[in-house]
């Protein structure tokens, strides 16, 4: 290819980007960092848009919220009310990262190094252990295909497929929400309903005049409560047809991909931004390189007033960690022991074995807490009232609020607990009340979703106003129940 050729619209060329790549892959093999191999591909802001709506992916199944999603994007993006990220990375063997074209040489290279974090996370921590990352891209590949020869399909049909998809992807995230935990398969759980009817061993049974064993309940479907709601309703529906049921599969299969990402969202943003930075101070920039990388990181890091920037607060961790593990006080000693490891090894213990609740929970300290400011505000009325600042009295119930609204910490856990309620084939679910009343408006479209594709009555017992509460979706209508 001639150089004009590889002249991109900035002020470097393809063969620049390949020599920073170089000098940066040398820096990720001394560090430590264990990622898969890497590609990258330079797209124009619209490209960027598409693989925005999609997720990353360079191939997804139609749908309508997708074209919707994309307008919107371009419409905000035309109109200035919102940028683009500066890259986009996948989690795939080998992993796909996106460049904008329009970016400087200094932005290119710290995108680079921040890519290569994200790289390293995704290998190696353990909540993406499950989503088999050398499949991603045929995987996705293969839905796309599965889903376009339904839709082209004349006995099927656009409108069909529409209808299944929608109801899934609004309860394609009742699922189980930590995937390094085994599903125990059918007969697993029928033994264990065994064990359980079985008397405890008791040497004063002939006294006692206990029954040796109760009778299990092995007719109840599940045994035990089931949180994968879609799964549950394709195994069990009979009026599904096949294509319907692999509809939900793929549904599913591609939210089981995506919960690890939303599970490790603060930890994934600051361990790649945490790397960037030490890389990029590592390889001796020219001055006009340096002070742009110092100002673009100050970008990504500032603190987002009202809410929560993932890249700084979780940088903040992954600094005091390897601060703490290096220079620790008296308390650290006694909350970790001796240090048997050094600062990165910790760190890179850390990135293995945890997820955003577990992280913040252990390593988000009362200094960091106010050092970061948080504060817990509450609506009342039109306005926003600060309800808890971090003093030495509430410092606690701010992080604890915090970890119960991270990941999937803000989307109800519901699990199928009877798939014959009242003897009718009404489909029984159970929301697992955590104090958070469920929003009415939202849980009767997700009631009214089950109902479409299980085809039958769907009833979920919750807590409301600290009321047990029954509500039955039957008919096109909610009824609510509650008893003291």
């Amino acid at each position: 290819m001639p150089p004009e050729a590889r002249l991109m619209s900035t002020d470097f060329t393809l063969d620049d980007l390949e020599r920073w790549n170089e000098r940066i892959i040398e820096l990720v093999q001394r560090f430590g960092l264990d990622p898969y191999d890497q590609e990258f591909e330079i797209c124009d802001h619209e490209d960027m848009l598409s693989y925005m709506v999609y997720s990353g992916m360079p191939s997804h199944y139609p749908h309508w919220s997708y074209g919707k999603g994309f307008e919107k994007l371009k419409t905000l993006y035309d109109y200035g009310v919102s940028g683009l990220p500066y890259e986009m990375v996948i989690n795939s063997n080998p992993s796909i990262a996106y460049l904008m074209r329009d970016n400087t040489l200094a932005l290119q290279v710290l995108t680079i190094a921040h890519v290569y974090g994200h790289n390293d996370f995704f290998k190696n921590n353990f909540t993406f252990r499950s989503t088999r990352a050398e499949y991603t891209i045929e995987n996705f590949k293969s839905h796309a295909n599965r889903v376009r020869h339904y839709v082209e399909d004349p006995s099927i049909g656009l409108e069909r497929v529409e209808a299944v998809v929608d109801a899934a992807h609004a309860l394609s995230l009742q699922c189980r929400r930590n995937l390094a935990v085994k599903k125990p398969t059918a007969a697993e759980e029928r033994q264990r309903k065994i064990e359980e009817a079985k008397a405890p061993d008791d040497p004063f049974r002939a006294v006692h005049r206990r029954r040796e064993t109760v009778e299990p309940e092995l007719q109840k479907v599940p045994l035990y409560p089931d949180q994968d709601l879609l799964l549950f309703i394709r195994d069990h529906n009979p009026l599904l047809a096949e294509w319907e049921k692999d509809l939900l599969t793929i549904v599913h299969e591609e939210a089981q991909y995506f919960i690890p990402q939303i599970e490790t969202k603060i930890m994934n943003e600051g361990w790649a931004s945490f790397w960037h930075k030490r890389i990029l101070e590592s390889l001796d920039l020219p001055q006009n390189l340096h002070l742009e990388f110092i100002v673009r990181h100050a970008q990504v890091l500032r603190p987002s007033p009202g809410s929560i920037n993932p890249y700084h607060v979780g940088m903040k961790i992954w600094e005091d960690i390897e601060k703490r593990w290096k220079n620790p006080s008296a308390a650290d000693l006694k909350e970790f022991g001796p240090r048997k490891k050094s600062a990165n090894e910790k760190l890179f213990e850390a990135r293995e074995v945890e997820r955003d609740s577990s992280f913040l929970r252990r390593y988000l300290t009362e200094d960091l807490i106010r050092e970061l400011n948080l504060f817990e505000y509450k609506a009342r009325g039109n306005e926003q009232v600060v309800s808890h600042v971090a003093d030495e009295e509430s410092w606690q119930f701010i992080k604890d609020t915090l970890i119960r609204n991270v990941g999937t910490g803000t989307i109800p856990v519901i699990k199928v607990v009877d798939s014959d309620y009242q003897n009718n084939r009404t489909l029984l679910l159970q929301h697992d009340h955590d104090g958070r009343d469920l929003q009415l408006e939202y849980a009767e479209k997700t009631l009214q979703y089950v109902q479409q594709l299980w085809g039958r009555d769907v009833a979920m017992e919750t807590v409301l106003d600290n009321n047990r509460t029954l509500l039955t979706f039957s008919g096109n209508k909610l009824a609510i129940r509650k008893s003291a």
